[in-house]
């Protein structure tokens, strides 16, 4: 516990450092090509510099299956918040033992959950954790209920594709 404690206030300050630090630099363009459930989608991220010390950064979202977030910048969110220490998630290269098994749990959950849509129940299950509780040794208390408020908009929903972009079905 003291490491995920941890882990969440060093991952914002680099975050923070990286962010304030590139201001002003030259235009670069990525391209992260993601393949899941048979599909690929592109996701593109361009910053240009302007005269003033602002940078603008436009990027294209992947919604094949992430509900409008971008499954490259969710795995970001995934690792900064310390997800891995709980949670088992191949595309993460995870093997927490904590939570449940983010592999297969999503969708069988939200299925168990009165067939709720898939990327939805991703979301109130970070927002909201205590809301359902996933079958087997979990109870209410165990993740944190602040992600719901710790997390932008946006960033709730790359961590949702992230997630998303991980199921089969």
């Amino acid at each position: 516990m003291l490491f995920v404690v941890l882990l969440f206030p060093a991952g914002f300050a680099g975050w923070a450092v990286g962010h304030y630090t590139s201001l002003g630099s030259s235009t670069t363009t990525v391209v992260h090509t993601v393949t899941f459930g048979g599909t690929s989608a592109a996701t593109t991220t361009s910053a240009a510099t302007t005269t003033s010390a602002a940078t603008t950064t436009s990027a294209a979202t992947t919604t094949a299956s992430g509900g409008g977030g971008n499954v490259a910048a969710g795995q970001a969110v995934f690792a900064a918040n310390g997800c891995a220490s709980c949670h088992t998630f191949q595309p993460a290269n995870a093997t927490g033992t904590i939570g449940p098994n983010l592999d297969t749990a999503p969708t069988s959950d939200a299925k168990a959950d009165g067939n709720m849509d898939l990327t939805a129940f991703i979301k109130e299950s970070i927002a909201n954790p205590d809301a359902y509780i996933a079958k087997g040794p979990y109870s209410k208390g165990i993740m944190p209920t602040t992600f719901g408020k710790s997390l932008t908009p946006k960033q709730l929903n790359d961590l949702v594709a992230f997630i998303a972009s991980g199921q089969s079905g």
